[in-house]
């Protein structure tokens, strides 16, 4: 998998996120590009704001039971495969406001590196090694960028 933290792939990413318009349609799923855009900012905001309430210690230890390893893991995700509550976005987004959000996000991630990640505690999962963080990033992205064919 590639390295989000790493610069050159970071400006891939956000390249492939500035080819994108207000215009491009997804080739699979309901979501407009604004609220793809938005609801890819939905794991930054958990890393970087306290916009989403953390899971209580129940739901905390289901979500690493049974959600973290498809998360962290190397495999793509499926086309339409489930979402958590919180990443749902049906509400209208603006387009400009939302791909800079987006790469601001990225951009600091890289920036800060995987050594501000490794061991980093998730809102969902406990602590993650860098590895996780940039396979939960990066997978979450290409995943997206494709369903948008950028």
């Amino acid at each position: 998998m590639k390295n989000i933290f790493n610069k050159e792939i970071t400006n891939e990413v956000v390249n492939r996120i500035n080819n994108l318009t207000e215009a491009t349609q997804p080739s699979w799923g309901k979501m407009s590009v604004s609220q793809m855009l938005a609801h890819c900012s939905v794991s930054y905001e958990m890393v970087y704001t306290v916009m989403h309430v953390k899971p209580n210690a129940f739901v905390k230890t289901m979500l690493k039971l049974f959600v973290k390893k498809a998360v962290v893991n190397e495999k793509p995700y499926t086309k339409n495969g489930r979402t958590a509550p919180q990443f749902i976005i049906t509400d209208p987004r603006a387009f400009e406001v939302e791909k800079k959000r987006l790469v601001d996000y990225i951009l600091k991630t890289q920036e800060l590196d995987e050594d501000y990640f490794e061991g980093k505690e998730s809102h969902s999962f406990g602590k993650l090694t860098a590895k996780e963080w940039n396979n939960s990033f990066y997978k979450h992205l290409e995943h997206h960028l494709t369903q948008f064919a950028v």
